[in-house]
C-alpha cells in the first residue's frame, strides 16, 4: 500500500501537486554550504578534502527533502551535480544499518556511469563504514556474487546484470529502503525500462524513490505515477543541453579526407571528443589518428569493461588527447576540459546531436562542436538540424578559425613495435607489473595490491622483449630435439633435404649440427 495518493501524468506535469516544491519558486533560499542543507560534518568534511564547499543548485533543492525521506522526481542535465544531489542522502539514511543484503540500490544505465557513481559514493561511505559495490555486465560475477554473499551495504548496478544476479539468487532486495533511478530517460531510451519495473516490484512497497532525468517525458512519467508516493518535483537548468552556448561547424568533407582534417583540427581545438556510427569504424578511427601522432582512446560497446575502464582513465588523466567513441558514451560520462566534440559521423537524428554534442559545454562552460558532412548526407544534416533548433550552413573546412596548432604534449610511443595508442587499450604491463592506465591522478587506480584492475580483469600479458620473440616461451623441447608426435622421421640411411622443423630452442636442424646423420644415430641407441 502506497503512504500518499498518486497524481495522474496530466496532473503531475501539467502542474505540480499542492505539496510539491520546485526549483522554480523564488522564495526559497539558496543554502550556501552542505551544512546549512542538514548534511553532517562526517561527510562535509569528506566534501571539503575534495574541494566540494558549495553545493550545485539540483543539490540546493534536492538534499534537504530527500535527507526527510521524501519521494524526489528531478530533472537535471548531464553534468550538473545529481551524483551528490542523490548520494548524499542515501549514505546518510544507508549508515548505521548493517543488512546481508544491500540497504540502498542506485540504478543506472551504462557501465561507465554506474562506475563513475560507485567511484563517486566510496569515499562518502567509507566516512560511515558502508560498502559500494557496483555491478555491471563486462566484468566476473562470480566476484560480484563472492562479495554480496559477504554483505553489501549500497549497490549500484545496471539493470541487466542486476536481473543475472537476482536469477541466480545472489540478493535479495527486500531491504533496500532507498532506491535511486538515475538518468532515467535513458533507461527508456536503452529499452530497460520492463527490466526496472520488475526491479522495482521486488523492493519494499514503503521505499523511498529519487528519481533523476535529463527529461521528463512520457515514459518517465508512467514510472513516476507507478512507483514514486507524493513526489517532491525539482527542477533544474534547460531540458536539454544548452546548444546555443556552442558553436556549431558544419564541414563539407569528403570521407577520404576525413582523417586529415580531424588531425588538423584535433591539434588546435586540443581534448576531443570523436564521435562515430559504428565500432568498427571507432576502432578504425583511433588507430589513424594514432598514426598520426595522436593518442586516441576508444569506447563502444564491443570493448570489455576493463578496456572502457582504461580509455576512459587515458583520457580523463590526459594521456590521450581524444576519445574516440559510439554513442554509448554520448550520455552519462563526465570528463571535464572537454574542448571539441567532432562528429566523424553525423549522428541520426537531432536528439542525439544534442546528447552527443553536450560532451563539451559542462555546467555552462562554452565549447566547440564540427560535423563532417558528405555529399550524400547533407538532406539527413539538414533534417536534423531542424530537430536540433540549429541553423548552421555547410561550408568548406576552416581551421584558421581554430588558431595555431598547439604542442602535443605526449605522443604515442611504440614498444616492441605495437603502438601504445588506446585503440588497443587492454595495454602490457610495464616491468615492474604495474598497468600504465593507473597511473593518472588516482581516480582508477586498482584496488588489490598487485597492481590490478578493479575487478581483477587484467590480462596475464607479460612485458615486451620476450626471447625470440615467440608468442610461447621457447626452450621447452626436450634433449634431443624430438618433433611433434605423428611427424615423419627420414628413413635410416636417407639424406633427406633439411625440413626446416624446429628443436627445442627454437632454430632450424640445418643450422644446429652439421652431422645430423650421425648425431640422430647416435640418439637412437
Amino acid at each position: 500500500m502506497n503512504r500518499y495518493p498518486r497524481y495522474t501524468s496530466e496532473q503531475w506535469f501539467g502542474a505540480p501537486p499542492p505539496t510539491a516544491l520546485t526549483a522554480e519558486r523564488k522564495d526559497l533560499p539558496l543554502a550556501a554550504t552542505f551544512a546549512e542543507l542538514g548534511v553532517p560534518s562526517s561527510v562535509t568534511r569528506v566534501l571539503s578534502s575534495q574541494g566540494i564547499d558549495e553545493p550545485f543548485e539540483v543539490q540546493t533543492a534536492a538534499i534537504p527533502d530527500a535527507l526527510a525521506g521524501r519521494d524526489i522526481c528531478g530533472r537535471a542535465p548531464t553534468g550538473s551535480g545529481k551524483t551528490i544531489a542523490f548520494g548524499i542522502p542515501v549514505i546518510v539514511r544507508t549508515a548505521g544499518s548493517r543488512p546481508k543484503a544491500p540497504a540502498a540500490l542506485v540504478l543506472a544505465p551504462t557501465r561507465e556511469l554506474a562506475e563513475q557513481i560507485a567511484d563517486e559514493l566510496r569515499p562518502l561511505a567509507q566516512a560511515h563504514d558502508l560498502w559500494v559495490l557496483s555491478a555491471y555486465g563486462g566484468t566476473n560475477i562470480n566476484r560480484q556474487i563472492d562479495r554480496l554473499k559477504k554483505g553489501v551495504d549500497i549497490l549500484v548496478a545496471c539493470p541487466g546484470r542486476l536481473q543475472d544476479l537476482l536469477d541466480r539468487k545472489a540478493l535479495t532486495l527486500e531491504s533496500a529502503r532507498t532506491v535511486v533511478i538515475d538518468e532515467a530517460d535513458r533507461m527508456a531510451d536503452m529499452g530497460f525500462l520492463p527490466d526496472v519495473r520488475r526491479i522495482l516490484d521486488l523492493t519494499p512497497s514503503d521505499r523511498q524513490t529519487l528519481l533523476f532525468s535529463a527529461t521528463l517525458d512520457k515514459d518517465v512519467a508512467a514510472l513516476t505515477r507507478d512507483y514514486q508516493s507524493d513526489p517532491v518535483r525539482h527542477e533544474v537548468g534547460p531540458e536539454t543541453p544548452d546548444i546555443q552556448l556552442l558553436q556549431h561547424h558544419f564541414w563539407s568533407v569528403d570521407r577520404s579526407e576525413r582523417v586529415k582534417v580531424a588531425v588538423n583540427l584535433i591539434r588546435r581545438t586540443g581534448k576531443t571528443v570523436v564521435f562515430t556510427r559504428t565500432r568498427h569504424g571507432a576502432d578504425r578511427a583511433a588507430k589513424q589518428l594514432g598514426r598520426e601522432g595522436l593518442e586516441a582512446a576508444v569506447i563502444h560497446g564491443a570493448r570489455t569493461q576493463s578496456q572502457r575502464d582504461r580509455a576512459l582513465a587515458h583520457f580523463s588523466d590526459g594521456e590521450a588527447l581524444v576519445l574516440v567513441a559510439t554513442d554509448v558514451a554520448a550520455r552519462g560520462i563526465h570528463v571535464d576540459g572537454v574542448e571539441c566534440v567532432l562528429h566523424f559521423d553525423p549522428p541520426e537524428d537531432g536528439k542525439a546531436y544534442v546528447h552527443r554534442s553536450g560532451r563539451t559545454a559542462r555546467a555552462g562552460a562554452s565549447g566547440t562542436v564540427v560535423c563532417f558532412v558528405d555529399k550524400s548526407q547533407r538532406k539527413a544534416v539538414k533534417h536534423l538540424q531542424r530537430e536540433a533548433g540549429i541553423d548552421v550552413q555547410v561550408v568548406d573546412p576552416d581551421l584558421d578559425t581554430f588558431g595555431d596548432v598547439r604542442p602535443v604534449s605526449r605522443k604515442p610511443q611504440k614498444t616492441g613495435g605495437d603502438n601504445r595508442n588506446s585503440a588497443r587499450p587492454q595495454g602490457r604491463k610495464s616491468a615492474g607489473g604495474q598497468n600504465r592506465s593507473n597511473s593518472g591522478n588516482g581516480k582508477r587506480k586498482p584496488q588489490n595490491k598487485n597492481g590490478g584492475q578493479r575487478n581483477g580483469q587484467h590480462k596475464k600479458t607479460g612485458p615486451n622483449g620476450k626471447s625470440g620473440g615467440q608468442g610461447k616461451p621457447t626452450g621447452k623441447g626436450k634433449p634431443g630435439g624430438k618433433g611433434k608426435p605423428g611427424k615423419r622421421k627420414p628413413a635410416p640411411g636417407k639424406k633427406g633435404k633439411p625440413q626446416g622443423t624446429k628443436r627445442g630452442n627454437g632454430y632450424p636442424k640445418s643450422k644446429q649440427n652439421p652431422n645430423r646423420k650421425k648425431a640422430a644415430q647416435q640418439r637412437r641407441r
